[in-house]
């Protein structure tokens, strides 16, 4: 058994990846261009591993989207970590979706959260259009703490995963650290038993802390599977220099209780 836990060495070694990136462009989120498609002006993609999506009709900045790829433990480019849709970008997140190949959405945010967009898929079996893109929620099973809908996109048929975990809550953690532990695992094993056909996508509120937590969580968890003994600071660091998303979660799980830890 291998307990990963917040204890005062990890969050002292997180203190010191603080400053880690912050060197880092992100001349293309910054633009007035595209300023209306970011949550928060404070936060965004590095301009050297952000996702591009296609140019629209020959207008630039069409390939903006709010979202870096980020390494996983098995390659650079092992998912794409972003903000929950706006009601102007809901076109481009299904769109890159689409282009990047996606197989499996994960969503660590509740729907009631105010500034999540409710309807950028059906929670009930129906079909909704976004750009050209034609979303179906063909089933909904829910888990122990977790929704699983099967969606079906169509240009062309294509199915999609998308999980969704509602009980962490913004700038805090969730009650049963040890159900996260149980949904993470369940998203890693479904992504062992597909082809890496491409990233996944993670995404909470803003796309910070909740969006970082994850995505390390779910590679140490991918490290423990191996038999390799996990390095959390390194995971961080790494993720750091893709993204400037990461430590805030860790940080946050700092402040929480000490019997705040994940065991698997």
């Amino acid at each position: 058994m291998i307990v990963l836990s917040c204890n005062v060495n990890v969050c002292g070694s997180m203190q010191e990846l603080n400053e880690v990136g912050k060197d880092l462009p992100t001349r293309a989120g910054d633009s007035e261009a595209n300023r209306e498609k970011n949550r928060y002006p404070f936060i965004l993609p590095y301009d050297h591993c952000r996702v591009r999506l296609s140019v629209q009709n020959s207008y630039p900045h069409t390939d903006y989207i709010n979202a870096n790829f980020v390494p996983g433990g098995g390659s650079e480019r092992d998912f794409i970590c972003t903000q929950g849709p706006l009601p102007n970008t809901i076109a481009d997140f299904w769109r890159m979706v689409w282009e990047q190949n996606v197989r499996i959405v994960v969503m660590v945010t509740a729907l009631k959260h105010k500034d999540i967009v409710r309807d950028y898929w059906p929670l009930d079996p129906g079909t909704v259009y976004h750009g050209l893109i034609q979303v179906t929620t063909v089933t909904r099973k829910k888990g122990p703490d977790y929704f699983i809908t099967t969606i079906n996109l169509r240009h062309v048929n294509r199915i999609i995963t998308h999980y969704y975990y509602p009980s962490w809550p913004d700038r805090g953690v969730p009650k049963s650290p040890s159900t996260l532990c149980v949904f993470t695992e369940h998203v890693r094993q479904h992504l062992e038993t597909i082809p890496r056909l491409g990233p996944a996508v993670v995404h909470c509120s803003a796309g910070i802390g909740r969006t970082g937590t994850f995505v390390t969580l779910l590679w140490l968890q991918q490290l423990c599977a191996r038999g390799i003994r996990p390095d959390i600071k390194a995971a961080v660091q790494d993720l750091r220099l893709e993204s400037d998303r990461w430590c805030c979660g860790l940080s946050k799980q700092c402040k929480s209780p000490p019997n705040s830890e994940c065991v698997h």
